[in-house]
């Protein structure tokens, strides 16, 4: 039977996620590319590459004649390491800009904001475990409890099950040990900036899964957990975290504008 109306627009919806995947891949794959141009010495690895080329025919050429044989695997080695250090230096400059675009787009794509009517979980951990059974929750109206908090002794843990409303931005409280500690809730349909866990200290783990700001040194919690379900992108019959999609078609693409641009890597 056709496809009811309005189906297009719902497929296209669900794949924006996708869709910006993909044109982001492409356009740093684009400007890899030309930053390996323009950082790197386009020549020298232009002769190193040739070397590596001809030492490689003289295995091939000579196999037979052992001593031939080792000297050119010798002088393979050595112009890898050759062509790994010219590499070197335009990699770094592209790596570190795209690992923290990578964090960034992260809270993004990594996870999905809840939806209207789904029950999650709030986990909080705290210092002490005596201020565990004084850990209170509290909800605006468009978020409710569906069922009492349950504590974990040996994780210092306690878990409370909420239902989300309707859609938007929200600040759930949590209070401990006389102090009321905030977490952000994103209900949400398609793209939102989403923060699963607010912590405290840790200071790289928070750069790499938190996108909210640090609970004090002296706040009896130690962090705050929303259990968003991660997100998995469907691309070529396969579900694929997005990080892993990224590399595969930035890669593609970078290797595609190489040989269109004649530009040595």
């Amino acid at each position: 039977p056709p496809n009811p109306p309005g189906f297009a627009l719902f497929a296209f919806a669900v794949n924006i996620p996708l869709l910006w995947v993909l044109a982001i891949s492409i356009v740093i794959g684009f400007l890899m590319v030309i930053v390996f141009r323009y950082a790197s010495d386009q020549k020298a690895i232009g002769r190193a590459k040739d070397r590596l080329k001809a030492h490689l025919l003289a295995v091939r050429l000579f196999q037979d004649q052992l001593p031939v044989v080792m000297r050119a695997y010798g002088k393979i080695l050595r112009g890898t390491g050759s062509y790994l250090r010219l590499a070197f230096t335009p990699f770094l400059i592209a790596i570190l800009p795209i690992t923290f675009l990578i964090v960034q787009l992260d809270r993004y794509f990594g996870w999905m904001p809840l939806q209207p009517a789904q029950t999650f979980l709030v986990e909080a951990r705290v210092e002490d475990p005596a201020a565990l059974n004084q850990a209170s929750l509290q909800l605006p109206p468009e978020l409710s409890s569906s069922a009492p908090a349950v504590h974990v002794p040996e994780e210092k843990e306690v878990v409370w099950r909420v239902v989300a409303g309707r859609a938007g931005n929200y600040n759930i409280q949590i209070t401990a040990a006389g102090q009321t500690v905030s977490k952000q809730v994103v209900v949400a349909h398609g793209l939102a900036r989403v923060s699963p866990v607010r912590l405290k200290g840790n200071f790289w783990e928070r750069i790499f899964t938190s996108g909210e700001p640090a609970l004090a040194d002296n706040c009896p919690v130690q962090s705050i957990a929303i259990n968003y379900a991660p997100r998995e992108i469907s691309f070529a019959w396969t579900e694929w975290n997005w990080i892993v999609l990224f590399f595969v078609v930035s890669l593609v693409a970078g290797f595609i504008f190489k040989s269109a641009l004649g530009i040595q890597v």
